[in-house]
């Protein structure tokens, strides 16, 4: 992502500064390799919901909060049912029903359908968007 800025200097949507390496990169989800490294050291998962911003932990809800109950993830059950298509009360629902139905074949599941919909590339922003919008709290 580049740091474009209109005439009055602010920064343009993500759309227009992402380049074309950087759509590379997010389309085949190369940007996750290094992450990779904190699964080896036991920090992740490959399987649980995403980490996100520590900055968000203040806005979640008590049933939110419950996705900390497991081991964050490469890839989630989030992931492979919309991705960042898909609103951010939808993936803390899927990131809740995830802890509720952990199982290894639930994992393996997981893993085999994040491999379908990387080669698809299915998931990877919302319509309108570049990257994935920032949470704000409010259930949308």
């Amino acid at each position: 992502m580049n740091d474009l800025k209109d005439a009055n200097g602010n920064l343009l949507p993500d759309g227009k500064r992402l380049t074309v390496i950087g759509k590379f990169v997010r389309k085949t989800s190369l940007d996750e390799i290094p992450q990779l490294l904190n699964v080896i050291k036991g920090d992740m998962s490959l399987v649980g919901p995403r980490p996100l911003l520590v900055e968000y932990l203040p806005l979640y809800n008590e049933e939110q909060s419950r996705r900390h109950e497991v081991r964050p993830g490469i890839t989630g059950w989030a992931q492979v049912n919309g991705r960042n298509t898909i609103s951010w009360s939808r993936k803390f629902e899927y990131d809740v029903w995830y802890v509720n139905n952990c199982s290894l074949l639930l994992d393996l599941k997981i893993v085999l359908l994040t491999i379908i919909k990387v080669f698809k590339s299915e998931g990877i922003s919302q319509e309108g968007q570049a990257t994935v919008q920032y949470f704000t709290g409010n259930h949308e």
